[in-house]
């Protein structure tokens, strides 16, 4: 029992609560994940279990691909649709501003890391400063967005997008779309978030957790370890 398990997270449980279902279902108890997912967000979770642990470190540092829907007009106090409402105001953009805006978000960027992160201050989780609520400056860290397109827009007195966005390690989706809300003069929040590759693993290789539990009823959960994955 060594390997990597392409996991497709649900919405709901968090990625710790996704390790345990892993140890549960392997019986391994070395068991960890390659970059956290929050809890509302869906998609791809790379499990490594046994010896394959030791890849963790690699694996987060790939590149990762995400498909996000902004909602404007509308901030919280965590840029997530978890967070409390601190900005609402209806506004009015359309998809040929919204597209210029996004063109200026691709490149090399300096972006900096939301309180909700996992970045330390001082000794402590930035996350863990934001639930006493306390807020500290934070240093601009660098990023890549290798591409960022539009899949869909819908207007209204709260406009959503959907977006899709290749980007290197480190990347706070919930920060980008904050960031385009800026650009046009107006709040935004990164309201859905599904990861759909890290590496060279994509949703497609993905299994969910009822899968999963299927070939382990079956006896062939080795099946589900990635046999090529380029990640």
């Amino acid at each position: 029992m060594d390997g990597i398990i392409a996991l497709d997270k649900p919405k709901g449980i968090t990625s710790f609560k996704a390790v345990e279902f892993i140890r549960r279902l392997t019986g391994v108890r070395r068991v960890g994940h390659a970059g956290t997912l929050d809890p509302w967000a869906t998609g791809v979770l790379l499990i490594c279990v046994g010896k394959s642990c030791s890849l963790v470190s690699r694996l987060m540092a790939c590149d990762k691909e995400y498909e996000a829907q902004i909602t404007f007009g509308i901030s919280t106090d965590s840029g997530d649709p978890m967070g409390n409402i601190t900005g609402k105001e209806p506004v009015k953009i359309n998809e040929g501003e919204l597209r210029q805006a996004l063109s200026s978000f691709v490149g090399s960027l300096q972006q900096v890391p939301p309180m909700v992160s996992a970045v330390r201050h001082k000794g402590e989780h930035l996350y863990e400063l934001a639930r006493r609520g306390i807020t500290v400056e934070r240093e601009p860290r660098k990023i890549v967005v290798h591409s960022l397109e539009l899949l869909s827009f819908e207007d209204g007195e709260f406009p959503q997008a959907r977006i899709r966005v290749s980007c290197s390690k480190g990347t706070y989706i919930r920060t980008l779309c904050e960031d385009i809300g800026k650009k046009l003069g107006c709040f935004a929040h990164e309201s859905e978030l599904r990861r759909t590759k890290v590496g060279g693993v994509d949703i497609s290789s993905c299994l969910t957790r009822e899968e999963l539990t299927l070939l382990a009823e079956k006896g062939r959960l080795s099946e589900a370890f990635l046999k090529h994955a380029k990640a």
